[in-house]
């Protein structure tokens, strides 16, 4: 039902705000000064995990709070029964086909018995003025973000292939989030709800994104450099 709800909610004219957790990072306090912000929900997952413990930070993460859980998972170890969903992520801003569906063959036959529902997501990694952890490992270059017709395409085709949400990724400690303009185009050119995360550390960037039309913005490692940033991150969705 969490995610059932999440899922409806995202699709609606409400901003969300969600905090991304690395498993490898996990800290308690950032998840409850989070529920006491009343973030909209959780990602769990990373690039690259050192530790197979997601399926215990999941189970953490419930005990103290009753957002959702969602699974943001770098690859098919990643994948828990005890989250209430996942984000079916597919790189289609790169051209490696590991990451555009051979991990997806891997984790195939795992979704389907653990019975996991999950939400197909193209995403899309856009140069954020840093090599991001996505980059190294996929080994795939990001968007040109001053390719805007580019981008605005890709997320056309991935509507156009049945792709039910957009995730716009500017990698962890970008030094510039996803443009406004990029934002706005795409908003004008699909239908289905739009993920933004990447370099998003303030209120006033939070408060851009949400006018340029995202239904959701995603909050991770500047969380890890100061968890207290939530507290501020979070007026702009009040």
């Amino acid at each position: 039902m969490k995610f059932k709800k999440f899922i409806k909610t995202l699709n609606s004219s409400k901003p969300l705000l969600a905090v991304l957790v690395d498993p490898d990072k996990f800290n308690i306090k950032l998840i409850q000064l989070a529920v006491k912000n009343k973030i909209s929900c959780f990602l769990v997952g990373g690039s690259e995990l050192k530790k197979t413990n997601v399926s215990q930070v999941v189970t953490d993460i419930k005990k103290l709070s009753k957002a959702a859980v969602i699974l943001f998972p770098g690859d098919e170890t990643q994948l828990t029964d005890q989250a209430d969903g996942l984000l079916l992520l597919s790189l289609l801003s790169g051209r490696n086909p590991e990451y555009l569906i051979e991990k997806h063959i891997k984790a195939a036959p795992l979704i389907k018995k653990l019975r996991l529902k999950h939400l197909p997501t193209a995403y899309l990694l856009i140069d954020g003025g840093k090599e991001s952890s996505t980059q190294k490992i996929t080994k795939t270059k990001p968007l040109n973000p001053a390719n805007v017709s580019l981008i605005k395409n890709t997320a056309l085709a991935a509507e156009q292939l049945g792709f039910k949400a957009i995730y716009l990724e500017a990698g962890s400690g970008a030094r510039h989030s996803v443009s406004e303009k990029i934002i706005k185009q795409i908003k004008q050119t699909v239908s289905i709800p739009v993920i933004v995360g990447g370099g998003i550390d303030s209120k006033g960037k939070a408060e851009k994104l949400i006018n340029a039309g995202a239904n959701m913005i995603v909050v991770g490692n500047a969380l890890e450099k100061n968890i207290n940033l939530i507290n501020d991150i979070s007026k702009a969705f009040k």
